[in-house]
C-alpha cells in the first residue's frame, strides 16, 4: 500500500473532526482568554486554522526556517473567516498528498529550522505527522479546552463526548 494511502484516512479524520470543533466557535468570545500568557480563542483557532498549510510546506520543500514562516497578521475575523481559512489550507494539504506519485517524495527529508539552526529533520511523511497532523491535534485539544471553560457543547473527536445524550 502507498505511503499516501495510509496517511490519508487519518488525516481525513482529523481534518474533519478539527473542523466540526471550529463550527462551534462563539463569535462573542474571540477575544477571550483563559490565563494572560494564553493566546485569545480567535488567535487559537486562527493558528489551528493555518496548520495544515504546514504540510502543504513539508510536501513541497525540503526545508523550512519557522523564523521566515510567521504566520503574519490575522486576517480571519470571524469564526466563517477562521473556517474558510481552514478549509482553504485544509484541501490544500489533502490535494497536495493525493497528487504525491510513488513513496520517493514522502521519503525524503524534510528539515525545519529557526534561524538557521536545524529543529529537526525527518522523512517528509514522519514531518507531516509532527508538522500538520501532531501539532494539529495539540491545538485542536487546546482548542476544546477553551471551548469547555466557554461552555460551549463538543462535538464527537474519537467517540462521544459528555455533552451528547
Amino acid at each position: 500500500m502507498p505511503l499516501k494511502d495510509a496517511l490519508l484516512p487519518d488525516l481525513d479524520r482529523e481534518l474533519g473532526a478539527t473542523r466540526r470543533l471550529l463550527e462551534r466557535l462563539p463569535p462573542d468570545q474571540l477575544d477571550w482568554r483563559p490565563h494572560e500568557k494564553s493566546r485569545s480563542l480567535g488567535q487559537l483557532a486562527r493558528h489551528v486554522a493555518r496548520i495544515p498549510r504546514w504540510g502543504v510546506l513539508v510536501l513541497q520543500t525540503t526545508q523550512s526556517d519557522i523564523a521566515e514562516e510567521a504566520e503574519g497578521p490575522d486576517s480571519a475575523a470571524t469564526p466563517q473567516e477562521i473556517l474558510e481559512l481552514f478549509d482553504r489550507h485544509a484541501g490544500a494539504l489533502r490535494g497536495q498528498l493525493v497528487q504525491t506519485e510513488g513513496d520517493g517524495p514522502l521519503l525524503v527529508r524534510w528539515t525545519l529550522e529557526k534561524e538557521g539552526q536545524e529543529v529537526f529533520s525527518l522523512p517528509r511523511v514522519s514531518a507531516l505527522r509532527t508538522i500538520a497532523m501532531n501539532h494539529l491535534i495539540h491545538h485542536r485539544g487546546q482548542l476544546t479546552v477553551y471551548l469547555r471553560l466557554l461552555g460551549v457543547p463538543l462535538p464527537p473527536i474519537y467517540g462521544p463526548t459528555a455533552d451528547e445524550t
